[in-house]
Parts: C-alpha cells; sequence; structure tokens
C-alpha cells in the first residue's frame, strides 16, 4: 500500500512507533528533529527553504551564494551586453530559475481558470521512446509546452487549468471535497498529434536535494519489489534513464517520475526546457523541425551558459538546506507519527537514510537523514495516472515525493496545494487522492476517528 504524497520505508528499529516500557505514549527519536543531519536549518521563516547546509565552510558557503544569483537573475535575449547572461529562448517558460521555484519552494496552479499555467509545465509525448529509450516528443510541439518566445518567434501556446468539484464523507459523517483537474491548451502552432500524452508537473521544492544524491544506490534498490515477492501490497521499482554525462543507463532520482539520474543533468534540463538555454550538457536549442523560426532565432552563443555557470547552479541546488522539524516531541504529533506508521505510509515514505560518499561534498557524506522517500516509482491508482510514460515509469507510476520540510510550505509559499499537478489542498485531500498501492492506506485513514486524523496532519506539518 504505496502512497505518492507521503510514501516511507521503515528501515531503522525504534521509529516510535511503541512507548517505552513505564511510558503510556509514542516518544521522540534522539536527533528526530534534525530532518538533514548536521546540514539542517533552524528557521520557520519564509526563507526557510533558500539557506545553505548549516555545515559548510565560509568558503563553500561564498560558492552558494554565487550560485545563488545565477538561480535568480532574469536572462535576457541575444544579442545583449550582458555577457553570459544572454542567450533566452527561443522558446520558453521562465526567465529564471527562481520564477518557477519562489524561494526555492513548490509551485502552484493558479487560482483564477482564466490565468494561464506559470510554475506548472505540460510534459508533452507521442508513444514510443526517443534513442535512449525516454519519451517521445510530441512532432510540432516537442516535449514540453512552452508558451513564451522571443520576438520573431511564435509561442507554442498556453495552458488552463479548471476543477470539478468530487464531495464526499468520512465514515463518521464529517465532508471533504476533492477537485479533480480538466486542462485546456491553445495551440498557437497547430493542432498536436491526436495521440498525445499530457502531463503536468508543479514545481517542486529545492531542499535536501544534495543528500537525496549522496544516498547510496545500493540502498534505493535494496528496497525494490517490483513483483511484490513479499505480498504486502507493496511494488516500488527504480526508473532506469539515461545519463548523459556518463552515456549510459542511471538509476533515475529526481523528477515527479525520477527521470533524471544527477542534479547536473535535472539543473541543464531545466535551463533548456525552461528557459531555452544551452549549456555544455544540451548544446542544441529547443526547437522541432516543425518550428523553423525557433531554428532561425539568433542565440547568446554556444552554449549560452558556460560550464562555470552550470556548475555553479547545480552547486547552489545541491547545497541547500533542509528546516529542522518543529513541536516533534508534543504528544499530539507523537500520535500522528504513530498513525502514519501503524497505517503502511512509512513503507514507501522511508523515514530514515545513511548518506553515502558524495564526491566533492563533505558536507552532505555521511548523514543520518530524514526524508520520508525511498525514490522508487510506485502504482498511485488510475485517479492519479497521467498515462504518459517515462523511461521505465508507466502511466500510473510516481515517485514518492520527500516529505521533508513540507510543514512550512505555506509559511514559504503561501499555499498548501500538493501532489505532482497541485490539485490538493492540503493533507488530508493529498492522502484521499492516493490509489493503487496506497488504497488501503488511504481507507484506514478515512476509517480513523476525526480526532486520530487531525493527529496525523500534525504530524505532517511538523515535518
Amino acid at each position: 500500500m504505496r502512497w505518492l504524497v507521503f510514501p516511507l520505508v521503515i528501515v531503522a528499529a525504534g521509529c516510535g512507533a511503541e512507548a517505552p516500557p513505564g511510558e503510556t505514549g509514542p516518544s521522540a527519536e534522539p536527533g528526530e528533529e534534525l530532518s538533514g543531519g548536521e546540514t539542517t536549518v533552524h528557521d520557520t521563516s519564509k526563507n526557510a527553504y533558500s539557506l545553505s547546509a548549516r555545515n559548510m565552510s565560509s568558503e563553500r558557503r561564498s560558492a552558494f551564494f554565487v550560485g545563488n544569483s545565477f538561480f535568480k537573475e532574469n536572462w535576457v535575449i541575444a544579442p545583449a551586453s550582458t555577457d553570459g547572461r544572454d542567450g533566452l529562448g527561443p522558446l520558453f517558460n521562465a526567465r529564471s530559475c527562481s520564477s518557477c521555484h519562489l524561494l526555492d519552494g513548490r509551485g502552484s496552479p493558479p487560482d483564477n481558470a482564466a490565468d494561464p499555467l506559470v510554475s506548472v509545465l505540460l510534459r508533452l509525448s507521442v508513444p514510443g521512446e526517443d534513442t535512449h529509450g525516454g519519451p517521445a516528443p510530441e512532432p510540432t510541439y516537442g516535449g514540453q509546452l512552452q508558451p513564451r518566445a522571443i520576438p520573431d518567434v511564435a509561442p507554442e501556446g498556453d495552458a488552463f487549468v479548471a476543477y470539478e468539484e468530487m464531495p464526499g464523507a468520512f465514515p463518521d459523517g464529517e465532508t471533504y471535497s476533492l477537485r479533480k483537474p480538466v486542462y485546456t491548451i491553445t495551440e498557437a502552432r497547430g493542432a498536436m498529434a491526436p495521440d498525445t500524452m499530457i502531463s503536468p508537473r508543479v514545481a517542486p521544492m529545492m531542499v535536501g536535494l544534495g543528500l537525496l544524491e549522496a544516498i547510496s544506490e545500493a540502498d534505493i534498490v535494496q528496497a525494490e519489489d517490483p513483483s511484490d515477492a513479499d505480498g504486502d501490497g507493496i511494488s516500488g521499482r527504480a526508473n532506469r534513464v539515461w545519463d548523459v554525462a556518463r552515456g549510459a543507463v542511471s538509476l533515475g532520482r529526481f523528477g515527479w517520475k525520477s527521470n533524471q539520474p544527477t542534479l547536473a543533468q535535472q539543473t541543464a534540463g531545466a535551463f533548456l526546457g525552461d528557459m531555452g538555454i544551452t549549456t555544455p550538457m544540451f548544446l542544441a536549442e529547443d526547437c522541432t523541425d516543425a518550428e523553423a523560426d525557433c531554428k532561425a532565432a539568433p542565440t547568446g552563443g554556444a552554449p549560452e551558459a558556460s560550464a562555470e555557470i552550470l556548475d555553479r547552479v547545480t552547486f547552489y541546488s545541491t547545497t541547500l538546506a533542509v528546516p529542522a522539524r518543529r513541536d516533534w516531541d508534543d504528544p499530539t504529533v507523537l500520535a500522528g507519527k504513530q498513525h502514519f506508521l501503524a497505517l503502511g505510509c512509512g513503507q514507501c515514505h522511508t523515514p530514515v537514510f545513511r548518506t553515502g560518499t558524495l564526491e566533492a561534498y563533505p558536507e552532505l557524506s555521511g548523514q543520518t537523514i530524514r526524508p520520508f522517500t525511498d525514490l522508487l516509482l510506485h502504482d498511485m491508482g488510475e485517479a492519479l495516472a497521467d498515462g504518459r510514460p517515462d523511461f521505465e515509469a508507466d502511466g500510473r507510476e510516481w515517485r514518492t515525493p520527500p516529505l521533508w520540510g513540507i510543514g512550512l510550505q505555506k509559511a514559504v509559499n503561501g499555499h498548501e496545494h500538493l501532489l505532482h499537478d497541485g490539485r490538493a489542498r492540503g493533507f488530508v485531500e493529498a492522502v484521499l487522492w492516493h490509489g493503487g498501492e496506497a488504497e488501503g492506506s488511504r481507507e484506514a485513514f478515512r476509517a480513523l476517528p476525526a480526532e486520530d486524523r487531525r493527529a496525523l496532519v500534525r504530524f505532517l506539518e511538523s515535518l
């Protein structure tokens, strides 16, 4: 029974699910509040996601701030006098990394159905695979809808989302409503292929990514159980994707379907797909054969973002720290943790890992971390399915997203929208959307008394 927004695999003994002798309730674990180990930051402000690992040297923290400046800087149209910052487009979604990852946090669909998507992008593909086993791009629009363009280049069109409310009730009579998204696209370059598959992806928060990269591959794959050999209803498996730097298939870790093997490739892919900026990893502009105006547009050089810029932004993304937990020893929070584990949520949202050695990042190596993810793919049921394969991930599978830092999302980004497309308005709705491997856990949550449901939510708010 796996969940998309909160998976966990119980890998450490003594998770606090049972009270020690002589005590009447669950207890806190030593160091439980330090989600990122020694890298953890203690901040609950709107800047909680934007701080560097606390165990970094002052020299390396200076490199972090340089990377932050590139992350926030708006790119401009080429040619320009701003050397090293021109080359935006020809097609793009945003002018800077921070446009979608505001304050290094999570994006959100717009509140007004008349407003186009900004921090939610649409992946596009048609049946089949590209030369490396990834999704085959839509022939006219490519692999991602890009609604903005430089002068003399036609944009690809805007995307919008509206919602159908789906009312429901818990067995105790408390009511709720889920909202089902319905997407529309203005196809500015003509009709898409009739068999086009579309997948919305909200910009995720940036914290702790380097720590996830530092988890050893062996520790990740040991939790795989693709055929559910142990009969527990959970059949997580890793995605195997194309690693550009290695020129080989590698373990996927990043992205909503674990379709990126490294943070460097994730960063370079975002430069190209989101801003139209080439890098040493991806030297060709993101134009299809049908987009002649895109191919004819001026560039900012080859590459437009130098190896140094790519390295700086990757360093910044790798060393963003995870905020410490709040109220981790509060009795209600501890009771909520007990329910979380008893319901099986921790079978996918793995509470604890020990990082291995990440080359060039001593701060992140050998840390005891609490990310609440197994980084594996799980069948989340038809209600959350996008129907779009991505390397070895099928149309019903999603990577278990980390839960660390999620309780501060409202403080940082001003909203509580969750799941891969932001449809859930808070934790309760996110749980109720879970199906597939998580169906049993979802139904167990529905059956809890209201007080216990609220305690589980308080636990999630503490993360």
